[in-house]
């Protein structure tokens, strides 16, 4: 136990740095859609359909990557995962046309983000936690991993002021490869009781085998689906939609970073409160709160403040998902295969990153507007919360390791 807890903290602190880096880049992403367009490289709609693939790909790959992850350990995995999303930033910057966007910010960025993010860095400190340590840990390592979308935006928007996106795209990439050895710490995750010659692989398979007969996780991968398409088409389309508005350019960049900070609240209060309430329970507000924020926005016509306290609102209710649904699982299978059984259940919320940002985008260039999809976004985040609902957790099935 006592070298369990020397351990956390360096486990920790790895996770958030990689969760910073991995998800500040990828919340910068709407931010090039207007260069890369202007610049006649592709247009926005492709752009769109490549960052849409992005995320479809991030959850295809995550349930093999969460396996690997439980496998061989996280640090491995994550040390990969830097190389390919350096490599896929790079090839758009130095080779920037339709082809290399869908392949590099699409494909590589994709299998990269599955790689260093949720499923593999979450599970590695739920791992590293003792189970009253858990909640915090977690909630601390998804918290700290919003400084990044804060610190991220402003620098990347200062450099497509200053200079062009492909300089934009090549500090981004530097900063994916200082994940390697951030990878190597998390890699210590790995509680001192494990067993190396266990064949974690197949236990993997057989528990998402059983996973998937289990209304309590159908329930919860379906719900997390809301999750995704919310969160994909505000991150993407919501500096468009405002430009389109004629509030200034600023005005969406101080929204993402206002989504980053007020994530790092949000995150570690829906964490924390998982060792008062049930994390469905708090699932089921959390949805509620965010498709009530956006009700809220589109009923009025949009200024800067509104814009701002709607940009506020959802930071608070924008990855609390993560340790809520990470709670669910590890309180109903334990943690022993946690990646590949949160992996499965990704792959719900990327399927609906994918339609959020694909229908933007179509939605915009069939119609002109967002009017349509702003309201198909309050319809699905209701929806996610009542699928919470009748979600049942027995407590004798939380298991330790």
């Amino acid at each position: 136990m006592d070298e369990r807890r020397q351990r956390l903290p360096l486990v920790v602190g790895a996770g958030l740095l990689i969760l910073s880096v991995a998800l500040g880049a990828r919340l910068t992403f709407g931010l090039f859609m207007g260069p890369i367009s202007g610049s006649h490289a592709a247009s926005l709609p492709l752009i769109a359909f490549a960052l849409a693939i992005q995320n479809l790909i991030w959850g295809v790959v995550q349930p093999i990557v969460g396996s690997l992850s439980d496998r061989y350990g996280p640090g491995r995995v994550v040390a990969c995962g830097a190389v390919v999303f350096a490599s896929g930033l790079t090839l758009v910057a130095l080779h920037p046309n339709a082809v290399t966007i869908v392949l590099g910010l699409g494909i590589l960025v994709g299998v990269a983000l599955s790689a260093t993010t949720f499923s593999v860095v979450v599970s590695a400190v739920s791992q590293a936690a003792s189970e009253k340590q858990r909640a915090t840990a977690v909630a601390l390592a998804t918290a700290g991993g919003s400084l990044g979308q804060v610190a991220l935006v402003p620098v990347v928007q200062s450099i497509l002021v200053l200079s062009n996106y492909e300089r934009a795209l090549l500090v981004l990439a530097l900063l994916a490869l200082a994940l390697i050895p951030a990878g190597w710490a998390l890699g210590s995750s790995r509680a001192p009781s494990a067993d190396p010659g266990i064949p974690r692989a197949g236990t993997s398979w057989a528990a998402m085998r059983t996973a998937l007969l289990d209304r309590n996780y159908l329930f919860l991968t379906a719900g997390f689906f809301a999750c995704g398409f919310q969160l994909s088409f505000i991150a993407i389309h919501l500096p468009t939609y405002l430009s389109m508005c004629h509030l200034a350019p600023n005005v969406g960049v101080t929204s993402l970073a206002l989504i980053g900070f007020f994530n790092i609240i949000g995150s570690y209060g829906f964490g924390k409160m998982m060792d008062h309430v049930a994390p469905q329970r708090l699932l089921a507000v959390l949805y509620t709160i965010r498709s009530s924020a956006i009700l809220a926005f589109i009923a009025m016509p949009p200024t800067v403040i509104t814009t701002l306290v709607f940009a506020s609102v959802m930071g608070l209710a924008w990855l609390g998902t993560v340790p809520l649904t990470n709670g669910v699982i590890a309180r109903l299978y334990g943690v022993k295969n946690l990646g590949a059984l949160f992996g499965v259940c990704f792959l719900s919320h990327q399927v609906g990153s994918f339609l959020g940002a694909w229908l933007g985008g179509l939605s915009l260039q069939l119609t002109g507007s967002y009017e349509t999809m702003w309201v198909v976004l309050i319809v699905v985040g209701y929806g996610g919360a009542l699928l919470n609902i009748p979600i049942r957790i027995k407590e004798p099935a939380i298991a330790t390791v």
